[in-house]
């Protein structure tokens, strides 16, 4: 145990090493949200107190959904940088090594989430001076929801990176999943707004129901059903997503 906790530990600074050396990509993931942010949430105000948009105040509403999209896009394509680990021989070299799979991919997953956390750090305080009035302890609450969303995606996008090994592919790959995924969440606007139809189909994407446990967060119900429903349908996700990156990984060192 000693031993994989120590090679997380270096292969995670080796990985935010390479990532240090261009920052730039930390600001490139913020631009969309930070669009959405400048651009489209002021429209929102108009509907604020109009029938099926909740009370709690447009910037309240958008910005956990803004987080949600940071944790499901910017992890989503981080399987680019194993591809080119690929490609480069990298991940021929590790297969001599004794690391463990897990820790290997435990110290890319774990270079992303602290990404992520910056990102979104970043994200609310441009929000804060925008109206953004979150309760504090429930946007503690939220940050593990992130993480946990963001091992997800993360997870997935080496998997699909190993299956695909070719940028295009794994790109398409992960917008026809992701797009309609993202739309279907209510990450723009409430499901209330949708007609029945959507909210139906909706029922099926988990993403709404982070969501949906992001903005009761945000509001200080902490309590509220839909937080443990997201904790729990997310950590079972991320489970899978992990076991489904590291058989790949294994696979592909063989």
């Amino acid at each position: 145990m000693a031993k994989m906790l120590r090679d997380i530990w270096l292969l995670f600074l080796s990985n935010l090493r390479t990532t240090w050396r261009s920052p730039i990509w930390i600001i490139i993931g913020l631009f969309q949200p930070i669009c959405y942010l400048l651009l489209f949430a002021p429209l929102l105000k108009n509907l604020a107190g109009s029938p099926g948009f909740p009370r709690t105040g447009a910037y309240n509403v958008f910005t956990p959904g803004l987080l949600i999209i940071i944790a499901l896009y910017s992890a989503s394509f981080v399987g680019f940088n194993l591809i080119d680990w690929l490609r480069s021989g990298m991940l021929e070299r590790l297969r001599v090594t004794p690391v463990s799979r897990l820790a290997l991919l435990s110290g890319l997953v774990i270079r992303d989430v602290l990404l992520l956390l910056v990102q979104c750090a970043l994200l609310i305080g441009l929000a804060l001076i925008m109206r953004f009035r979150p309760d504090v302890v429930g946007l503690l609450f939220l940050v593990p929801l992130l993480v946990i969303v963001a091992v997800l995606m993360a997870s997935c996008s080496y998997a699909l990176a190993l299956a695909t090994k070719d940028e295009g592919a794994l790109a398409s790959t992960i917008n026809l999943f992701v797009l309609p995924l993202s739309l279907l969440s209510g990450i723009m606007l409430p499901l209330t707004l949708a007609p029945e139809v959507l909210r139906n189909i909706a029922k099926f994407n988990p993403f709404t129901y982070a969501v949906d446990a992001a903005r009761a967060l945000v509001a200080g119900n902490t309590t509220d059903v839909s937080v443990a429903r997201a904790f729990v349908i997310f950590a079972l996700l991320a489970v899978l997503g992990v076991i489904w990156a590291t058989r790949s990984l294994r696979q592909a060192m063989m």
